[in-house]
């Protein structure tokens, strides 16, 4: 309930009685109802509501949104514009691409699982052939190397081709010169182990073929740093003592004495050798 601000509450003087003064300022809206009166003291005085427009006024002021912001708020709605029109042109695409990803990840996992568990089955294959080789039984352990050899992976082909061959050597050493010649011709074996292949040859050979082809397969792999040439001049010193060859014989002998890396055996061995041609040429 609302009611107007009373006239100003005047004492005229202190001989005017009550009833004056009431004619004089009129009659207070709260003398005749104390409710009125106190609902008229918790209404807000005209001091207190000009500061209050005050703080309503200044807060709107302080609300009123910037040039900057305004700026920042259309930035914002077009760079979601550009958003959607690129995801409706190309949104298939990405999926597609995320969708390959994941796909091709999960193959190359699956492959390499694979790969793995062949390579671990194919591990216990050739230790279980080189058990039967250990045991004597030289065709059984043959097989078995045979079978990898067709089955395994690249690594596991060529040792398994090998070990196949110095089984095959206990009972046709040509069949198994003719696998290391294959070997060590190939371009796809590792040198290290083409180089053994061609030396295994030579060994095989070292009782039957002549000293020129001994020479022509082993003086390669006796070249200086090369990782069998202690062997190989080995076996070119004893090929030319056994063909007569003592110009050869001193050759190596002095070329094993002079690296320094020889063994000791050898040495030995070699001294024993070039001991034994003397006393044969002095014969």
């Amino acid at each position: 309930m609302a009611f107007a601000i009373p006239a100003p509450y005047l004492y005229l003087s202190p001989s005017v009685g009550e009833a004056s003064e009431r004619e004089a300022v009129g009659a207070f809206p709260g003398d005749e109802d104390p409710r009125v009166a106190g609902q008229l003291l918790q209404q807000p005085r005209p001091l207190e509501i000009a500061r209050r427009l005050g703080r309503r006024a200044s807060r709107c002021v302080r609300e009123r949104p910037s040039v900057s912001d305004i700026f920042d708020e259309v930035d914002e709605a077009v760079r979601r514009e550009q958003f959607i029109k690129l995801w409706e042109r190309y949104g298939y695409l990405m999926i597609a691409v995320a969708v390959l990803i994941v796909v091709g990840v999960a193959l190359w996992r699956g492959y390499d699982y694979w790969q793995t568990k062949k390579a671990a089955d194919l591990g216990a294959q050739f230790t279980s052939a080189a058990i039967l080789a250990e045991e004597g039984k030289h065709q059984e352990a043959e097989q078995a190397f045979a079978r990898i050899a067709a089955q395994g992976t690249a690594g596991y082909r060529v040792l398994a081709r090998l070990r196949e061959a110095a089984e095959l050597a206990q009972r046709d050493p040509k069949a198994a010169v003719a696998i290391y010649d294959e070997l060590s011709a190939s371009s796809a074996t590792a040198q290290p182990l083409r180089d053994l292949a061609a030396l295994r040859a030579a060994m095989l050979l070292s009782d039957t073929a002549p000293f020129a082809e001994l020479s022509r397969r082993l003086e390669p792999l006796a070249a200086a740093g090369a990782p069998f040439r202690h062997t190989a001049r080995e076996l070119l010193a004893f090929a030319a003592w056994k063909a007569g060859d003592t110009a050869a014989v001193q050759k190596w002998s002095q070329l094993i004495r002079e690296d320094p890396d020889t063994p000791p055996a050898l040495r030995d061995r070699i001294d024993i050798l070039t001991a034994v041609a003397g006393e044969d040429r002095k014969s």
